[in-house]
């Protein structure tokens, strides 16, 4: 969000500026100083991996069994057959519920939509515990940091905006293309896909990650053209230069945590992170503040999370060597250089919709520092508060997109639709329970992160906007998880571009500047572009022929059949050409 962390999406860079600009004015004050419509997502299989996939097949329905239906609903078959289907493949995995019957005839819309609504908000929970985790990885570095000296405090704010603008932000955006394409191909004939489509991810992040390392190794230089201080400057680029060791690992990780999720192993990012966690905060006051033999100071805390980024990496690893079941992956071979071109596209789509949203924070960030110490120590208690408010409704847009992608891939296009609508039901209500919680306690609220009356006041004054903002918050997190299953990055891209860029943050400027509304101004601009994106991307979901989603899954996996064969045939296939 703010010049660190963006409240759309966790990343080691969360928290440090909100923290340093409170302690700054603490310090101040104190009496002693390409339309994805069309995208043909297309890919082959040798035909040992074939035979990989029919030995595992049974090895998967051993290490995850299925749960019982509910009584009186009718299990589904685990494949949608016709006279096309091959005899001899073998059945389409799926993620068995107590729900998911196609005989909606014997089922009211109501239990299907009551149904569905504890599936999603089962889905949602591991997700939101795998986020909090994630939190504490970052308050860990930001209090063993901030208790060093101001300047820092500044460099690992500095260091950590850089981080988000220049790596994370891309890397999020590219890996979102796995929101389209594991879900569906898990369910699908052809379950190998998950574990090819990840292959074909790391390839492209690998590329990616070059040019990201080489702004980081030259990052002193570059700020110091931007004329920041020097000695900030030379922190900040020692901070990201440690960094730099856990960069790839936290690419990695997003792609293990799509890999995992797809498959409904939600919880298997939480349980790496409960032992990552702990590990985390033992080492920041190690490797900041403990014995001289092991004390690393400033560049202790950046070193501690690229060895937690590492242990992550590490322990996902072993969890899908040792104890996830073999359905998804496909053996590595040249396969995973072909049809790159469409994760690039999709990817590239998926920065414009992820980056174009933390880019704008770090402007409003830069905004409320030019109205003055209040304004930016009120600034940052927002920021926080928005940003802890919405671990729940974006890990809630993560489980819908693995449960539509997975009932999409099973050619359930009705249970699909449920499953969007009621997601945004459920954003509807965390939209008004954090509303409700802002409102009620915005009198004291402050007081949860400074002591000086002016600063509570202010904070006071702009909670109804933050508590408005809420609603488009929550429900524009929904949607584009709803999106991302269908592949429309690009849509996405382009509500964010034009939700914030041509209305809400032109509009808060103006508010806050020439109509001196200062603060409360550049909120309101927030709260009518979120709004606004909730409206549009709502309307869209809504209307969305699931039908058709449905019939774009089943053409991706019948071409990849085709390709199969072709490949076994020694043929050239069709997306080996492309």
């Amino acid at each position: 969000m703010s010049s660190s962390y963006n409240a759309h999406y966790t990343t080691p860079s969360s928290l440090p500026s909100d923290y340093a600009a409170i302690s700054r004015y603490a310090a101040a004050t104190a009496p002693h100083p390409s339309n994805s419509e069309q995208v043909d997502n297309s890919d082959c299989s040798d035909s040992d991996s074939t035979v990989e996939h029919d030995r595992n097949s049974v090895d998967r329905k051993r290490a995850r069994p299925s749960k019982p239906l509910k009584q009186g609903i009718p299990s589904r078959p685990s494949a949608v057959t016709s006279e096309n289907t091959p005899l001899l493949s073998p059945p389409a995995p799926r993620i068995e519920e107590y729900v998911d019957s196609e005989d909606s005839e014997h089922v009211s819309i109501r239990l299907q939509y009551w149904e569905e609504c504890k599936v999603i908000v089962r889905y949602t929970l591991p997700v939101l515990g795998t986020h909090m985790l994630e939190y504490s990885l970052v308050i860990s570095s930001v209090v063993s940091i901030g208790h060093l000296s101001t300047a820092a405090l500044a460099a690992a704010t500095l260091g950590s905006m850089t981080a988000s603008v220049t790596g994370y932000s891309i890397i999020q955006g590219f890996v979102s293309t796995l929101d389209t394409m594991l879900p569906s191909a898990w369910t699908s004939s052809q379950p190998h896909l998950v574990g090819l489509w990840c292959q074909r991810i790391s390839v492209v992040l690998a590329a990616i990650l070059i040019p990201i390392g080489a702004i980081w190794l030259n990052a002193e230089a570059i700020l110091l053209l931007v004329r920041q201080d020097p000695e900030v400057a030379r922190l900040a680029g020692l901070y990201l230069r440690w960094s730099l060791l856990g960069l790839p690992a936290y690419a990695f990780n997003q792609v293990a945590r799509r890999y995992f999720q797809s498959q409904g192993l939600l919880d298997v990012p939480t349980r790496v992170l409960l032992v990552v966690a702990p590990v985390n905060a033992f080492l920041n006051y190690f490797l900041v503040w403990g014995p001289a033999w092991i004390r690393f100071g400033f560049v202790g805390a950046p070193l501690a999370a690229a060895f937690s980024l590492n242990l992550s990496a590490l322990l996902s690893i072993l969890y899908g060597i040792l104890f996830a079941p073999r359905t998804a992956w496909r053996r590595v071979s040249r396969r995973a250089f072909t049809n790159l071109g469409i994760l690039v596209q999709l990817g590239l789509a998926g920065v414009g919709q992820t980056a174009s949203e933390w880019w704008s924070w770090e402007l409003v960030g830069l905004a409320a520092s030019l109205l003055g110490p209040v304004a930016l120590a009120t600034q940052s208690v927002l920021l926080v508060s928005s940003s802890t408010a919405y671990q729940a409704p974006y890990s809630l847009s993560i489980a819908s997109s693995v449960r539509i992608g997975n009932l999409l891939g099973e050619a359930n296009a009705r249970r699909a639709g449920i499953a969007a609508n009621v997601s945004l039901l459920v954003a509807l209500i965390f939209a008004g329970f954090n509303s409700t919680v802002f409102l009620v306690f915005r009198k004291s609220w402050g007081y949860l992160f400074n002591d000086d009356p002016e600063v509570v006041s202010l904070v006071a004054s702009i909670l109804p906007l933050v508590a408005l903002f809420q609603i488009g918050d929550c429900l524009d997190a929904c949607t584009g998880g709803i999106l991302r299953a269908q592949g429309k990055q690009f849509t996405g891209a382009l509500l964010n571009l034009s939700a914030y860029y041509v209305l809400g943050l032109p509009l808060g400027l103006w508010l806050a500047f020439a109509r001196e509304w200062r603060l409360a101004g550049l909120w309101t601009g927030l709260s009518v572009a979120l709004i606004y994106a909730a409206i549009v991307s709502v309307w869209i979901c809504l209307r969305t022929d699931w039908q058709q989603q449905v019939h774009k899954v089943q053409a991706r996996v019948e071409k990849d059949r085709v390709d199969d064969m072709h490949a076994r045939s020694g043929g050239v296939g069709a997306s080996a050409v492309a």
